[in-house]
């Protein structure tokens, strides 16, 4: 409970490039998205479930000049789109364009909070969702996520590929087992 009166939700975040899309190197374009086996089924229990449902990526193409804020809005656009098709949705969607090195002068951050293994997405994921860190997993395919779920207070869990949704009901997430 925060207040006495609200209580926290569960929720999964997850990485989206490695995760819920094929990462075929900066995917900036949605011709290139290419949905992992089982994702769209996942996110869609997970919302049955009532699970809050959130993508906390990292998009250095921005940075890199790969492609723009817009173009990235246009994927998301289209994930939702599909995901809406099948009586599915994301919570939100939080995005990191900053990099220490980037080409693109605007988004050049030497550490800026949000970039994974920092917490920014996740904290602010806990904080709009209204989530229970205690009932809260990140997903993520690399060890920066995993360190962004410690650092934000949530469990971690690597993806290693394959069927999402079977990698989710074997991680045995409170109230997914009930929606099918």
């Amino acid at each position: 409970m925060s207040d006495g009166s609200i209580t926290r939700r569960p929720g999964v975040i997850f990485d989206r490039d490695g995760v819920l899309n094929h990462d075929h190197g900066y995917v900036g374009q949605v011709e290139r998205l290419d949905w992992i086996p089982g994702a769209r089924r996942a996110i869609g229990r997970l919302n049955r479930a009532g699970i809050a449902v959130a993508v906390a990526t990292n998009q250095s193409g921005v940075a890199r000049g790969y492609f723009d804020m817009a173009a990235v809005e246009r994927v998301h656009a289209a994930m939702r789109a599909d995901l809406a098709a099948e009586g599915a949705h994301l919570d939100a969607i939080y995005v990191c364009p900053f990099l220490a090195g980037a080409t693109v002068p605007d988004f050049v951050h030497p550490d800026h909070p949000d970039r994974k293994p920092n917490p920014g997405m996740v904290l602010r994921a806990i904080a709009d969702l209204n989530l229970d860190p205690s009932r809260t997993v990140l997903i993520g395919d690399k060890t920066s996520d995993l360190e962004a779920a410690r650092r934000g207070g949530v469990s971690g869990a690597l993806f290693p590929g394959g069927d999402l949704d079977a990698f989710l009901t074997a991680l045995s997430i409170p109230g997914l087992g009930d929606a099918k």
